[in-house]
């Protein structure tokens, strides 16, 4: 196989990173571009060897690098943010070529995060302490020790930013790393060891392999040598994960996506509102956060019904690479049937299409808007991942609690209402890991970030994230017991 592919003008290697080289496979999977389904290259496919060279490569990395000063970590850190500015717009159009989302998203919003999460980290590190207390005379001291190696499996819709919001906590409290990245998107993470590579991260203390699901996935998290283990991705994976690290005991953090409700009451600026459900197409619905569940006030619905849909069938779909477009592709023909499937089932058992309710060319699905939906129906119940968004509605705040809570999962929750009152009282019943109030998708990395029910084990962000992956020690020191004093 070639050892690199050009992909938009720019170099990709097409092989592993395992402790500071490139490392090739026997086997290789091929890697479309959801844009138009031409191929981009051959991707080394990794396997049980290539997983267990990667976590020794970390494990031998890992004395060295916990033992590096805080400072001289915050400092590599700002050098691979320096490097993704440096290299933002290759970023930003090979991650598009690569998963379908908009090239004007990457280069405004989610390549300059990616370096952000790396900024982020590295100063919160520099700033991390508890204050030492007292315990009937006895100082008591507690500190972040880093944990060890760590796999990454990180998800398709957002590859090199979500995968980032990892990699960098994890590298700042003193962790190695291994990064498995989607195999539907994997070239950004290839960008990425080069990046850090060139910041002077020493290595074995990032490494990244590629490979189809449990080929290579169960030889990373039942390994011995691996300390912590963050997921991103489905509950099915996410349950296998877990059957696999508990033979360790090895702690996981896991975010698994939801089935996010948005709540219009009537009370709500309508043009808001309506502003905030047509959002929710963004990354054509593929979006783990998105407020895929309309449930609105009766008084208002048919009005946002209308304003919505003159709204949304106004969204641009096409070719995510044009400044015009509003909504791109699915990421693979699999993602597209299982949408096109959910649709068909649920317009089969009632439910009527407002708008959308169909493929289009290529890997493209019409946004949709399904009404006529029982509550314990399937189209309600379990995540869609792509276009499709259902609209219930209610009468009062208990009806619309209870419809928003009423599914296995609990990642977020969106509420437009002009009444700050019942904001407060709304949004303390909603079981959500985030809850938004006459907003969306603002985040702060200081924030805890994680999911309640199915949605989730564990928060990260800020303090939470080096909670995870560090060990936490508290040293007991008693007063006065010194045989020797050394001035």
């Amino acid at each position: 196989m070639p050892e690199k592919i050009t992909v938009a003008g720019v170099s990709v290697d097409t092989r592993h990173w395992i402790g500071g080289r490139r490392i090739a496979s026997d086997g290789t999977f091929t890697d479309h571009s959801p844009i138009d389904g031409s191929v981009l290259g051959e991707i080394a496919r990794g396997g049980p060897g290539e997983a267990g060279a990667a976590v020794v490569a970390a494990r031998d990395a890992f004395p060295a690098w916990a033992a590096t000063s805080r400072g001289e970590r915050a400092r590599i850190l700002h050098a691979i943010a320096d490097g993704v500015e440096k290299r933002l717009e290759e970023l930003a159009i090979v991650e598009t070529t690569d998963n379908g989302a908009l090239l004007r998203s990457h280069r405004r919003g989610v390549m300059p995060r990616v370096a952000h999460n790396f900024r982020f980290f590295a100063d919160w590190l520099l700033t991390l302490e508890h204050e030492d207390f007292d315990t009937r005379g006895h100082t008591n001291h507690v500190s972040w020790d880093p944990a060890g190696p760590c796999v990454l499996i990180t998800p398709w819709n957002a590859p090199l930013m979500l995968a980032t919001w990892k990699v960098a906590p994890a590298l700042a409290a003193g962790n190695t790393v291994v990064l498995k990245p989607a195999e539907w998107s994997p070239l950004t993470a290839s960008l990425l060891a080069d990046i850090a590579a060139e910041a002077g991260l020493p290595a074995g203390v990032l490494n990244v392999v590629q490979g189809y699901g449990s080929e290579i996935g169960d030889a990373l998290t039942a390994h011995p040598d691996v300390r912590r283990i963050s997921f991103t991705g489905s509950v099915p994976t996410a349950r296998r994960i877990a059957a696999s690290a508990a033979a360790n005991l090895t702690p996981l953090s896991l975010e698994l996506g939801g089935k996010s409700p948005l709540l219009v009451f009537a009370d709500a600026d309508l043009d808001l509102a309506v502003d905030l459900a047509v959002e929710q197409y963004d990354n054509a619905g593929q979006v783990c956060l998105a407020g895929t569940r309309l449930l609105v006030e009766e008084p208002v619905a048919e009005e946002f019904t209308r304003r919505f849909v003159e709204k949304a069938t106004a969204l641009r779909q096409g070719d995510p690479r044009d400044e015009a477009t509003d909504i791109g592709p699915t990421i693979h023909p699999r993602q597209l049937e299982k949408i096109d499937g959910f649709v068909r089932r649920a317009v089969a058992a009632g439910a009527r299409a407002v708008i959308g309710g169909h493929r289009k060319d290529g890997q493209y699905y019409a946004p949709t808007l399904l009404t006529g939906v029982a509550q314990d129906s399937e189209i309600v119940q379990e995540e869609v991942f792509g276009p499709v968004l259902t609209l219930q509605t209610f009468t009062g705040e208990d009806e619309a609690v209870r419809l928003a809570n009423d599914t296995r999962f609990g990642l977020a929750a969106t509420v437009a209402t002009g009444d700050r009152e019942r904001a407060e009282r709304v949004s303390a019943r909603l079981v959500a890991g985030t809850v938004w109030v006459n907003c969306f998708f603002v985040r702060d990395l200081q924030a805890p970030f994680g999911g309640s029910r199915q949605s989730g084990v564990g928060r990260e962000g800020g303090t939470w994230s080096f909670d995870f992956y560090c060990d936490l020690k508290n040293t007991v020191t008693a007063p006065n017991g010194w045989s020797q004093d050394h001035g």
